[in-house]
């Protein structure tokens, strides 16, 4: 996890005070070992003692079951035959276990909570099937290195790739199980890169990451007066500028490739802060001073899982499909829409993108709700490809349930915020 920067703890003559004490008695310091001791009445002491015994048998029993799971988790990878008869990887089955046991939740332990523990436990047991082997955009540190963190889970191979390119041509020839790249942001908009390398590639889309896309502030001190040049991608800090300009004004700004190469910056140099993700901060071994300081909040980025499989029907998917038509044909597009209508199939978007070599010419990206599978849009597809002069399908996938946001507990510094304008468009993804 990230480290943030430690609060200075309050002085007082002759004892110790917690930073966090409130209305609690202040720890004693004990003369002996120089550590403090709370001081706590005896009957309470005794009440803990109990509540700590029966808390580590609990402890022992999730472990029991843990291990009974894996053992389970075994023997599916033994009937699988190490993914040779059937997928390693299932996120339609991993999305609806959550969804399932945040519904069976009876609380106090918090729903928002349950994603984070269940990913681990099935990242680790999954990863005695086989271990799972993921590419992403990188550097390490990046969002697309959150992404796939957040997706697969810690037990699993995660391998960084120069550029997107490089996360197709991995997955595309087996050197990697998946890839995870990013395809669209609310803000910025669509990655161009990303739909000409699926339309380009064979790789099917396996599933989508939505992931809150949350700023930070970091350096190795953690000390804000400390600051003297702020290093991001130029996306970054055009989300942040607001917030730069209340806190920091006057400070230097420097424009760099990626957000973790903002972070070996400042990890080269005290004087240096970043923007970036929490990731970012733990690779790079960096304090965060600030959370959550983008000016417009709710920015979110969807990511891809590709992969060369395509998943079995979930019942809450999505397909893309890409077309081409003959430019000379009047009512092309209408034509190429229509079946999709007359079969109930809803499009949850249609882009244009130039055809490569024939200017003026385009191919539509058309998404859908439903799996390629299904009768109502099998027919919606089939008909659509005969009115068409090309056309593929490019992944029909399990649904993803919601935005990912930041770990749970984490804190944030509300910040006034209005939208930000970039003063220049970023070349390419955030990284």
């Amino acid at each position: 996890m990230s480290r943030r920067a430690p609060t200075p703890e309050p002085r007082s003559e002759g004892r110790a005070v917690s930073p966090d004490s409130g209305s609690r008695s202040a720890p004693l310091a004990s003369p002996a070992s120089g550590e403090t001791i709370e001081a706590i009445a005896p009957e309470i002491a005794d009440e803990l003692a109990v509540l700590r015994r029966e808390i580590d048998a609990i402890d022992g029993e999730i472990l029991d079951r843990l291990n009974r799971r894996a053992r389970c988790v075994q023997r599916v990878g033994e009937l699988k035959d190490g993914g040779r008869r059937g997928p390693i990887y299932v996120a339609a089955r991993e999305r609806d276990l959550v969804r399932a046991l945040i519904d069976k939740n009876p609380g106090p332990f918090p729903d928002a909570a349950i994603p984070h523990v269940f990913r681990e436990i099935i990242s680790a047991t999954r990863s005695l099937e086989e271990r799972v082997r993921v590419a992403f955009l990188g550097p390490d540190g990046t969002f697309s290195h959150q992404a796939a963190s957040r997706q697969f889970g810690a037990q699993v191979d995660l391998v960084p790739a120069t550029t997107l390119r490089d996360v197709f041509t991995l997955t595309e020839r087996g050197d990697v199980h998946f890839g995870v790249v990013p395809v669209e942001n609310t803000i910025e908009g669509p990655i161009t890169v990303t739909f000409d390398a699926l339309v380009e590639t064979e790789v099917t889309i396996c599933s989508e990451i939505k992931l809150e896309i949350s700023q930070h502030l970091m350096s190795r001190t953690g000390r804000l007066e400390d600051i003297q040049k702020v290093a991001s991608h130029p996306q970054p800090l055009a989300q942040c500028r607001q917030w730069l300009e209340t806190n920091l004004r006057g400070i230097e700004t420097i424009e760099t490739t990626s957000t973790a190469a903002a972070a070996q910056l400042a990890h080269a140099d005290d004087k240096v802060a970043s923007i970036g993700s929490e990731v970012t901060a733990e690779v790079y071994d960096l304090l965060l001073i600030a959370s959550s300081i983008e000016d417009h909040h709710g920015n979110t980025t969807r990511f891809l899982v590709i992969g060369r499989e395509t998943p079995a029907p979930s019942g809450q998917d999505l397909t893309s499909a890409v077309f081409t038509v003959r430019r000379d044909q009047a009512g092309a597009l209408h034509d190429l829409l229509g079946p999709f209508a007359r079969h109930g199939v809803n499009l949850t978007a249609v882009q244009s993108r130039p055809m490569k070599g024939k200017p003026w010419e385009y191919i539509f990206i058309v998404d859908m709700e439903g799996h390629q599978a299904d009768e109502s849009v099998r027919r919606a597809l089939s008909e659509a490809a005969a009115v068409s002069a090309s056309y593929k399908v490019l992944g029909s996938f399990p649904r993803a349930l919601e935005a990912v946001g930041p770990t749970p507990g984490r804190g944030t510094r509300p910040v006034e915020s209005r939208p930000v304008v970039p003063k220049s468009p970023a070349k390419g993804p955030v990284r």
